[in-house]
């Protein structure tokens, strides 16, 4: 499937305006190698809800599907996901949601916040087994599940920080 050209950045003054004290919509990733979960929340309630799982790959994120959300949420701000290792030192994965969240804020010029999502993914399964142990949740956790909920816990993490 071709990838649409990339829109074209907001003017300066434009992008400036949106910033992280303005209410708004936030879209948040979890970036992976494999999948990259999403999630949106807002400002005001500080709220976050999974949304979906993208693709990536060799070639990278699948720039497409993103456009979309983008183009469907219009979000004020982005959180990506860190990837640290325990001990706080950086991963090839770490370089390369550096790199996500680059080419993010060059795409669509609006502010990209970063967020150590160090066990994200695990307290993200954690939830979602629990919850289908309660019975609240009916069918199996899937990773892209994970993924998505790892992105809500990323974006959670950003509304504790920025307090």
């Amino acid at each position: 499937m071709p990838e649409r050209a990339a829109p074209a950045a907001p003017p300066a003054a434009v992008a400036a305006a949106a910033n992280a004290s303005a209410p708004g919509l936030i879209l948040a990733f979890d970036y992976g190698q494999r999948r990259i979960g999403v999630a949106c929340g807002d400002t005001v309630s500080r709220t976050a809800a999974p949304l979906t799982t993208v693709s990536a790959g060799g070639a990278g994120a699948h720039w497409a599907v993103i456009d979309t959300l983008m183009r469907d949420w219009k979000p004020a701000i982005v959180v990506v996901g860190l990837p640290y290792n325990v001990d706080g030192s950086e991963s090839a994965t770490t370089v390369a949601a550096r790199g996500f969240a680059g080419e993010f804020a060059k795409r669509y010029g609006l502010p990209v916040r970063l967020v150590d999502e160090r066990y994200s993914s695990l307290e993200a399964g954690t939830r979602l087994k629990a919850s289908r142990e309660s019975g609240l949740r009916k069918r199996r956790v899937a990773k892209s599940d994970i993924d998505a909920a790892a992105a809500c816990i990323v974006l959670e993490r950003w509304f504790t920080e920025k307090t």
